[in-house]
């Protein structure tokens, strides 16, 4: 056990800690640490019902890079899922692989990262698993999925007052994640629907059954005070904002999502397709995927030092104190969790957020067969047809991860790969 662990061990949560009172970025003013109109979140769910959110993403058109850059810009959401790419640049281990790369942008919301990625704004980028695959499916715009960007790293967050001890009391409550399309909707539905609740989407005051819960979309920043001034009841997010939610709002956290799924992928690593198929730039994509798994093993291995690092207490990169952000990476305690009990299986030996590469075949598919089964608002017919395996071998390039990984074995120490002779295989464990 680390010595932060060893010190969220002995002192708990810290919420009575003075120096976890945030002085907000100016990024989230308006949104962080103000009231919460009730209002403008009926609204919000009206939307969303209404089906004026859509899919809540964008509409990329297919446009041809005119040129060629090969200086890497990275667009990222302030979430520890881009921990990866940051610290590749910050580190210079992109630099160490012959490769430029100027700091990384700090983007808002999804929609603005998936429009300003689609007009090559950025050539690297993270985004929610399953957004790529509406990109490439239902838009035929040209992404490919290179890689993970992490594993776990999100929970599901309830409010102290919700009465919400387990997912059968979510009948009659409203619930809150970052986007339709994402890792948070599929896992919080699958859930519910086990324990008996119908997730629906409806405007948020609408009369509900006592067996149904209301989804609805929220900007990340939006979901803490919202759940401290009781406009929902609980959400799915990733860090840190749920240890921000537990420290600022007084939530508690539910379930953690790499203890339903182990191992799960959530965010993963996007490039052009073009970037990925012209043999004149084989050599810079096989560089930037080897500075990314040295950034993982890195991380993985220094996790206080490199959430210290990204926080706003060292580079910026999150505009989250140190406190927040170390909490995101290392506290991850069963005896801590145990009412309610967000951690059923300490034998995975999950962390709280985890660090490997390699985008198994099984959990795509597994995304894609789950994505059919989720409540989702705009056109998603584009689902009907499209098969797990397809998805698996077509939007998912291989070749340059593998050969980082090869080149680096430490990425096998991670507790959600397989030990033995295969670790690029595996059978996706799913325990509700």
């Amino acid at each position: 056990m680390t010595d932060m662990k060893q010190m969220y061990k002995q002192h708990g949560d810290g919420i009575n800690d003075p120096e976890l009172v945030i002085d907000y970025d100016p990024l989230f003013q308006g949104v962080l640490g103000t009231g919460v109109d009730r209002r403008d979140f009926l609204k919000i769910g009206a939307a969303a019902a209404g089906g004026i959110l859509g899919a809540g993403l964008p509409q990329p058109t297919w446009a041809q890079q005119k040129t060629w850059d090969p200086v890497v810009k990275i667009g990222y959401i302030p979430i520890t899922d881009s921990a990866a790419l940051l610290i590749a640049h910050e580190l210079g281990y992109l630099k160490d692989e012959g490769i430029d790369s100027v700091k990384p942008t700090l983007i808002r919301g999804w929609s603005a990262l998936v429009e300003a990625f689609s007009s090559y704004r950025f050539n690297l980028t993270h985004m929610l698993i399953p957004i790529p695959i509406w990109m490439r499916y239902n838009n035929s715009y040209p992404v490919k999925i290179t890689a993970w960007d992490h594993t776990n790293g999100s929970a599901i967050v309830v409010g102290e007052k919700s009465g919400i001890n387990s997912p059968a009391d979510f009948g009659g409550k409203q619930f809150a994640m970052p986007y339709w399309y994402s890792i948070h909707n599929i896992v919080s539905q699958r859930l519910l629907r086990d324990a008996g609740i119908k997730p629906v989407i409806r405007p948020q005051d609408a009369k509900l059954a006592d067996d149904e819960c209301n989804f609805l979309v929220l900007p990340p920043p939006s979901m803490p005070p919202a759940l401290a001034a009781g406009t929902i009841d609980g959400y799915c997010v990733a860090e840190p904002f749920n240890a921000l939610g537990e420290i600022k709002a007084r939530g508690k956290v539910l379930r953690f999502t790499g203890d339903v799924w182990k191992g799960h992928p959530c965010c993963v690593v996007v490039m052009h397709e073009e970037n990925t198929m012209d043999p004149e730039r084989a050599a810079w994509a096989q560089g930037i995927h080897n500075a990314v798994v040295r950034a993982q093993i890195t991380l993985a291995e220094n996790r206080q030092e490199m959430a210290v690092l990204l926080s706003k207490d060292g580079k910026k990169y999150l505009p989250f104190p140190k406190k927040i952000v170390e909490r995101a990476m290392l506290f991850y305690d069963p005896a801590y969790y145990s009412n309610p009990r967000a951690i059923k299986h300490p034998e995975w030996g999950m962390d709280r957020i985890n660090f490997q590469a390699w985008p198994y075949r099984s959990a795509t598919e597994l995304v894609v067969n789950d994505l059919k089964k989720t409540v989702i608002t705009g056109d998603d017919k584009f689902l009907a047809d499209l098969t797990p395996e397809h998805v698996a071998n077509d939007l998912v390039n291989y070749d340059f991860i593998k050969t980082a990984l090869e080149a680096n074995p430490k990425w096998r120490n991670d507790v959600s790969v397989p030990k033995g002779d295969d670790p690029y295989n595996r059978v996706e464990v799913v325990q509700l």
